[in-house]
């Protein structure tokens, strides 16, 4: 009785050792995850890291099917392009609505962040670079004032973390200012300047992402299947995970 009530907080720190490896970089898209390794690295017994993984499945980060193992996801181009829609819809309206909410030390602070995160762009260590581009897209959703949309934005970029580090460095005829170009449209236009262009932004991002993952994107319709769900074991996976998001 007793390891069943420490389930729980057991599966949130197995939960929160692989997230973070994911987000990292340090485990790769496609890399095998061995729930018997993991447990013997954490002290744990198979139950909550079974947990762990399966809220990871929930979220998008990793993917599997009995006989074929468990697995960092590898995205499909239907989902890249249905990520990019997403936050498109979900970061226009941000931007909308950090013209009007956004202080003035706020936008300075965040122009401040998107000179910093064009400079890094060109280093070939893409951690820095990913962190910080997520850090300057995540305080323009709280400077947006509306807590519920700033989660959303905060969960979709985690999701593409991973991708985000295969980017490669900007090529010559890559924008300089790509990120002071968008802070310029938020803190000196109008809503609907900025929603526009933050759509502008997001829309480049995807079409890099999309040619940078070809090589993943012919290996994930190469595997003929084997990692993916039929319609009703994602039915089933999607209310135990539900069942177990509540318990954390």
């Amino acid at each position: 009785m007793k390891d069943y009530a420490e389930t729980p907080s057991l599966a949130a720190e197995a939960y929160s050792v692989v997230r973070q490896r994911i987000l990292r970089g340090e485990l790769v898209l496609g890399q095998t995850i061995s729930r018997r390794k993991l447990a013997a690295e954490l002290g744990m017994s198979f139950l909550p890291v079974s947990e762990a993984l399966l809220r990871l499945e929930v979220e998008g980060l990793l993917e599997s099917r009995p006989r074929a193992g468990t697995r960092v996801r590898i995205p499909s181009r239907e989902d890249v392009v249905g990520h990019f829609t997403v936050r498109e819809a979900l970061e226009a309206q941000a931007a909308m609505l950090f013209t009007r909410a956004a202080t003035a030390a706020e936008r300075r602070e965040l122009c401040k962040l998107a000179a910093r995160v064009d400079a890094v762009a060109t280093q070939p260590d893409r951690r820095l670079y990913t962190a910080l581009h997520h850090k300057l897209h995540a305080r323009i959703a709280e400077c947006a004032r509306c807590p519920m949309l700033c989660d959303a934005i905060v969960k979709a970029h985690a999701l593409a973390s991973i991708w985000f580090l295969l980017l490669r460095k900007p090529g010559p005829d890559h924008p300089v200012r790509r990120h002071q170009d968008l802070l310029d449209a938020l803190t000196g236009g109008r809503p609907n300047e900025a929603g526009d262009a933050m759509r502008h932004h997001i829309a480049g991002g995807m079409a890099h992402t999309l040619e940078v993952l070809q090589p993943y994107l012919k290996t994930r319709k190469a595997d003929g299947g084997t990692f993916f769900r039929s319609e009703k074991k994602q039915a089933l996976q999607g209310m135990v995970g539900a069942y177990l998001l509540r318990r954390v």
